[in-house]
């Protein structure tokens, strides 16, 4: 019988690495910005003639042309012409849900999108915020943690996420999509494969749960439902939503892990709820008035404000987008918000 040797070694000229993940970064390269207007975002001016050197993605330092005649070792850097051109410190955007992707022009739908098809659809929402400038932005709820990881791993390109995972909602909350025409139950079975946004929790035992189950994941904060909103189908702008000892539950488990909760929250009643229980931020915040703003200044609690997101819902092109109900609600939390 012939014994036949074999190389199994042979054509493995791959390291084990790049077989694994293909898709890993190429080893970052040093560059020099040479010759550009750098936006001083500080002191509010435009400084001519830098010179920005990057080393293994980091900018090492700043020098000016105008001060004295800046060498760049052509080796050690490649140069990229900046003259004529303006380098500004990357955008941040506070409140943004990069699950709630393109692809329907009806709000209804939209909500519905199987989460299957998001998922596919992140990428642009990701990609495109970059080309926009923005290198780091705050998810609001829908981004969970596997999505900042294949971003730092490379088979993602996006900016830096900032997330708390799903948004928690009560029953009936902002966070809670499904129709009102129908028993919670005619949802039990898909519940998992629509809605990005947010996840329901109804009392202290759920409420602690789903915000541990969030941190678990990879949340970097809690963000949760504390009033009505304009996107929901079933609750008004005027509702307080999760009682005391829900929103203290949530405060404690954030504290916890050394972080924070934010809310969804317009009205004064609304906020001043939230923020006397320990919540820290305050997302939207359109009827607040100034005793409240006081208070929440008092309180150190911060607020992010989201008016051009009502004006654009507002506009000619997206008039059929909300439907009638919920572009009333969106009328009243722009003009109040102004």
């Amino acid at each position: 019988m012939t014994t036949y040797q074999i190389d199994v070694n042979e054509g493995m000229n791959k390291s084990l690495a790049d077989l694994v993940a293909p898709w890993r970064p190429e080893p970052l390269k040093n560059y020099c910005i040479s010759n550009t207007n750098l936006i001083d975002v500080v002191s509010g001016v435009s400084l001519p003639g830098a010179y920005i050197f990057i080393e293994q993605g980091i900018i090492s330092k700043v020098e000016f042309g105008s001060e004295k005649p800046v060498t760049v070792d052509e080796v050690a850097f490649e140069i990229i012409d900046g003259t004529g051109k303006y380098v500004t410190p990357g955008l941040i955007d506070s409140h943004v849900h990069i699950a709630s992707v393109a692809g329907e022009a009806d709000l209804t739908k939209l909500m519905l999108m199987p989460k299957s098809v998001a998922l596919l659809r992140i990428r642009y929402t990701l990609e495109a915020a970059l080309a926009r400038g923005f290198t780091t932005v705050r998810d609001c709820g829908g981004a969970e943690g596997f999505l900042k990881a294949e971003i730092r791993q490379g088979s993602l390109n996006g900016p830096r996420l900032i997330t708390c995972g799903h948004a928690i909602s009560q029953t009936g909350g902002h966070g809670d999509l499904r129709s009102g025409a129908l028993p919670a139950s005619a949802f039990d079975s898909c519940s998992c494969h629509f809605g990005q946004v947010g996840v329901v929790a109804d009392g202290v035992p759920e409420c602690y749960k789903a915000a541990r189950e969030e941190f678990r994941r990879g949340a970097d904060f809690i963000k949760i439902m504390g009033g009505g909103g304009v996107a929901s189908p079933t609750d008004k702008i005027s509702n307080k939503q999760f009682c005391d000892d829900e929103i203290k539950a949530l405060v404690d488990v954030a504290n916890s892990y050394l972080t924070y909760v934010t809310a969804h929250a317009y009205t004064a009643e609304a906020i001043q709820n939230c923020i006397k229980l320990g919540v820290k931020g305050i997302e939207h915040g359109n009827l607040l008035d100034e005793r409240t703003a006081e208070l929440m200044a008092e309180l150190g609690c911060y607020l992010t404000p989201t008016l051009v997101t009502y004006k654009v819902m507002g506009s000619d092109q997206f008039s059929a987008f909300l439907g009638p109900e919920n572009s009333r609600k969106n009328t009243e939390v722009l003009y109040k918000g102004i």
